[in-house]
């Protein structure tokens, strides 16, 4: 079977879409139109109750959340994680969801505050929440600095691909909102694993695909797709 990537430029579909295709993977894409809400209508939300992006469609059914489908693609397919018999398993596993569970959450927070809180205390709301990705990226730069494998870009994997887009929004997002509380070169291990990535031919496909620029992690900027639009 062909996989069908159901995506929007510059979303969470990103980084399956260069799992998909570091791995060299038969799939299409489908876009959800954001501009229209395309997200929140019946027939998407059969296949994704949540009316999130990305969707992942595969033999076994449809796949969402972004976490689950790349573990699904890296245990199926071998290449993108440790096998689940390695040693490294259990090590890779508690920082996919530290990524997945912790980081990415706290991101949506900041760019859709509207959504958890009322107007007056979001201000406080996305303080609180810029220190706790401060702490969070520093704790994974930590990591990185030491690892030779995984997060490190010598064998790029799902860990890999997550972390790099979740690097690469910060500086574009909220567009009508202070973002100077992130600065990438303060994890220069990071910034390495960045820089890395950029010179994949995974990123390559992505650059096209998506309008993503010359230097998608390192030096983001705002993306013109083809179609779509990421807000």
């Amino acid at each position: 079977m062909t996989y069908v990537l159901h995506y929007a430029p510059d979303n969470a579909s990103l980084i399956v879409r260069m799992a998909l295709d570091h791995r060299g993977l038969p799939y299409r894409t489908q876009l959800v139109d954001r501009a229209s809400q395309e997200q929140r209508s019946a027939a998407y939300r059969a296949l994704n109750p949540n009316g999130l992006i990305p969707t992942l469609e595969t033999p076994q059914g449809p796949l969402f959340e972004t976490g689950a489908i790349l573990l699904w693609l890296a245990d199926t397919h071998g290449g993108l994680a440790p096998d689940p018999a390695d040693p490294a398993r259990g090590d890779f596993l508690k920082w996919l969801f530290f990524v997945a569970n912790t980081l990415h959450p706290c991101l949506r927070m900041l760019f859709y505050p509207e959504k958890y809180i009322g107007t007056g205390h979001q201000d406080a709301l996305r303080r609180g929440l810029q220190a706790q990705l401060k702490q969070g990226f520093a704790t994974l730069e930590t990591y990185a600095s030491q690892s030779e494998t995984w997060l490190s870009g010598r064998k790029p994997g799902v860990l890999d691909f997550y972390t790099v887009a979740l690097l690469r929004w910060p500086a574009l997002y909220p567009s009508d909102a202070d973002r100077s509380w992130f600065t990438l070169a303060d994890y220069p291990a990071l910034q390495d694993l960045c820089t890395r990535i950029e010179t994949l031919p995974c990123t390559a496909a992505l650059q096209k695909a998506e309008g993503l620029g010359d230097t998608p992690f390192t030096a983001p900027r705002r993306p013109t797709p083809p179609e779509g639009s990421a807000t």
